[in-house]
């Protein structure tokens, strides 16, 4: 049996991933319980004064970030679709940002890619990432493999990450993930970051 999941918050940060409306609206089977277990998470997070940080995808107009050999946002930009203010690209109302939360953009998949997120993190002292978002196989699995090589703790909370297809996400949580990083439910952090 494990020990239970320990978590200091004056040196960890949440990181909420991709929990955009078209994003969630698309690819959450169940976004409703989803949404729900990320907002008692996010709110225990508050309450436990750990830093927040939201990372959406999001373009400048007429896509300067996007190669036309990157085949993924390639296609998005084809569809004009995560323009930087358009409809769809905040982040859901459930799980909204507050004042004092770090909002940051990406133009890959990858949470670290070309973004200020490892600046955040340093400046916040910060040493274990707990991950959350959407998809399973897109943004937790690029920034899982990034955080490792940077050296940070990484915990994956898995039933706060959604994917669309339920057997990737088994498998990279229950296969793959574990290699790198601690996989727990949102109770285990919420039992973690309670007071004593």
């Amino acid at each position: 049996m494990s020990s239970p999941l320990s978590l200091d918050p004056r040196t960890s940060a949440l990181l909420v991933m991709d929990f955009q409306t078209t994003i969630v609206e698309g690819f959450a089977a169940d976004g409703a319980a989803l949404l729900s277990r990320m907002a008692a998470l996010i709110e225990c997070a508050r309450k436990a004064e750990m830093r927040i940080i939201y990372v959406v995808v999001g373009f400048r107009p007429g896509y300067p970030e996007v190669s036309p050999r990157n085949a993924r946002f390639g296609a998005i930009r084809e569809t004009g679709r995560f323009l930087e203010g358009s409809a769809g690209t905040e982040v859901h109302a459930a799980v909204a940002p507050r004042t004092g939360d770090v909002v940051v953009t990406k133009h890959r998949v990858n949470a670290f890619a070309g973004t200020d997120l490892e600046i955040v993190l340093r400046a916040s002292s910060v040493v274990t990432l707990v991950l959350a978002g959407i998809a399973t196989s897109g943004v937790v699995l690029s920034t899982v493999r990034h955080a490792a090589d940077a050296d940070y703790r990484i915990v994956v909370v898995e039933d706060c990450c959604a994917d669309p297809d339920p057997e990737v996400h088994r498998v990279l949580t229950e296969k793959v993930f574990v290699r790198q990083a601690t996989v727990v439910k949102a109770g285990e952090v919420v039992g973690a970051l309670a007071p004593a």
